[in-house]
């Protein structure tokens, strides 16, 4: 899994801070730090954080195998 954020969109609402306080956190009123590649685990986690950015920001991305699992 990979987690993409386009800086040119995120507000810093940091609503994805909420539901994914493992994988983003705000620095300051406007800076996002994240993880590009979190673990599995916290998919669901990641999910909810894309799906609560009030701006669209975030994108999750499967690799290949990933995929395969899920199906």
């Amino acid at each position: 899994m990979k987690v993409v954020v386009d800086l040119n969109l995120c507000q810093g609402y940091g609503q994805c801070c909420y539901e994914a306080p493992n994988s983003f956190k705000l620095k300051g009123p406007e800076i996002l730090v994240y993880d590009y590649a979190p673990d599995k685990r916290l998919r669901g986690d990641i999910e909810r954080a894309a799906q609560s950015c009030p701006v669209r920001a975030i994108r999750v991305e499967m690799d290949d195998q990933q995929e395969a699992e899920n199906d």
